[in-house]
């Protein structure tokens, strides 16, 4: 089966997003690149990931060709693969529906360095404008966003998140949704949080780029 392994992950790390609380029901996406191939697999459109088999995740070119599976992609394709035509240190792309970085989306908020655990994205998490769901101007307006980021908020939507490697994607997933949690508590409780200086920031990311590479 043309990337098995990447099909298997897939379907692996589609129940870890259910079970780590990243979404719910159908609901976001995820896929992995082969560099070496040039193809990456991705989540079907509409599955229960506990249903979905790597028979059913689709495999597909960078440029969208669909070269094996039955299934219909995620509606997000291009959104993730326009990181693999212009990143090339993303090997896999996570999209949630996470509860508190889907809550700053519809209100455009970004997340400052208020914890060391930003930085699993960068210096911060940005958030795009609103953008229609399944196109390709969410996907252009997410990667020039992000930046050199491995996450950024989508407005009025949920979260994007990428790495090096479908574990490192989904790690950024998980403490990208903690730090949004932090962020809209703090601003709950009518404070501002006190937040990291960009020397403080950049020790951190310093520190992380040995994780990145795993």
């Amino acid at each position: 089966m043309l990337l098995q392994e990447e099909r298997e992950l897939v379907v692996e790390y589609g129940k870890q997003m259910i079970d780590r609380g990243l979404t719910v029901g159908t609901f976001g996406n995820l896929s992995v690149y082969n560099e070496k191939e040039n193809l990456f697999a991705i989540s079907p459109s509409g599955m229960d990931y506990f249903k979905t088999t790597p028979e059913d995740v689709v495999v597909l070119t960078p440029d969208g060709e669909k070269v094996d599976g039955d299934r219909k992609p995620s509606s997000e394709v291009d959104m993730h693969r326009i990181f693999y035509q212009k990143r090339p240190d993303v090997h896999a792309v996570v999209h949630t529906h996470s509860t508190f970085s889907t809550t700053l989306s519809c209100m455009g908020w970004s997340i400052p360095p208020l914890h060391y655990l930003v930085a699993y994205s960068g210096r911060e998490v940005p958030c795009t404008p609103y953008v229609q769901f399944g196109t390709y101007d969410l996907a252009k307006c997410a990667y020039e966003t992000m930046g050199d980021n491995y996450a950024c908020i989508l407005g009025n939507h949920g979260l994007l998140c990428c790495g090096s490697n479908i574990s490192y994607a989904m790690d950024v997933a998980e403490q990208i949704e903690f730090c949004a949690e932090l962020y809209y508590r703090v601003r709950a409780a009518g404070q501002q949080p006190n937040l990291l200086t960009d020397d403080e920031i950049g020790v951190v990311l310093n520190a992380f780029q040995t994780y990145r590479k795993k």
